[in-house]
C-alpha cells in the first residue's frame, strides 16, 4: 500500500476520497451528532476537538499508520462521514477497516454496504491481501449488526478492554473479520442472484 497516493474508490452509491483538512468543514456538521462519538477512544466529540480529530488522521496517513478516506454519498450529494484503513502488514497480508462514522440520516440506507463493498474490493483485488479485520465496543450493537450485514464473521472478543458507555466496569471488545475467499464467495452469488 502506497500511502503517498491518491486513492480514490468509487461505486454507484459512495466515493471514498483521501481525508484532508478541505473536509473538516464538510463533515462538522454531522461529526457535531452527539450518538457518533459514544464509542470512540479518540480525541474527538465532534465539536471543538474535531479539528483535531481530522487533522490526526492526516498526520496518521503521513507516517504510513492509517489510510483515513471521507465517504460521499452519491445519491444524496453530501459528505456521509468517515472510515480509515490501518494496522497494514504487507508480510502477513492483512489490514484493518476502522473508525467508521456515519450520520444519522445516512445509516441503513446502502452508504455503509457500498462503502465496505470498496473497501473489500480495494483490499482483496487491488493490494492483493488475504484478510480484513474489524471491531467494535460490544456494547455497539449498531455497528457490529453492520459489520455482520457485509459478510464480517465473529471472530471473538477481547475482554475487558474499554471502559463500560452503559454503567460501571469495562466491556469486551467484538473481533470481526473477512478473509479473501469468502469475499469472492460473496461477489459471486451476489452477481448471480
Amino acid at each position: 500500500m502506497d500511502f503517498s497516493k491518491t486513492y480514490l474508490l468509487e461505486n454507484d452509491r459512495v466515493r471514498l476520497e483521501p481525508l484532508n483538512a478541505n473536509h473538516i468543514p464538510l463533515l462538522k456538521s454531522i461529526a457535531e451528532e452527539p450518538f457518533i462519538w459514544t464509542y470512540f477512544l479518540g480525541r474527538s466529540n465532534g465539536k471543538e476537538d474535531f479539528s483535531a480529530y481530522v487533522n490526526d488522521a492526516i498526520s496518521y496517513r503521513k507516517k504510513e499508520k492509517e489510510y483515513p478516506f471521507a465517504v460521499y454519498d452519491k445519491k444524496k450529494r453530501e459528505y456521509a462521514g468517515s472510515t480509515r484503513l490501518f494496522d497494514f502488514d504487507e508480510e502477513l497480508k492483512c489490514i484493518r477497516i476502522g473508525y467508521t462514522w456515519y450520520g444519522k440520516s445516512f445509516r441503513r440506507t446502502g452508504v455503509n454496504k457500498g462503502c465496505k463493498n470498496l473497501l473489500f474490493e480495494f483490499i482483496f483485488e487491488h493490494l492483493k491481501l488475504e484478510r480484513v479485520g474489524l471491531g467494535a465496543h460490544a456494547e455497539n450493537k449498531i455497528s457490529i449488526a453492520a459489520m455482520k450485514s457485509v459478510g464480517c464473521k465473529k471472530e471473538g472478543e477481547l475482554r475487558h478492554l474499554f471502559p463500560s458507555i452503559k454503567g460501571k466496569g469495562r466491556a469486551n471488545a467484538v473481533l470481526m473479520s473477512v478473509l479473501k475467499h469468502e469475499w469472492i464467495e460473496q461477489k459471486l452469488i451476489n452477481n448471480i442472484l
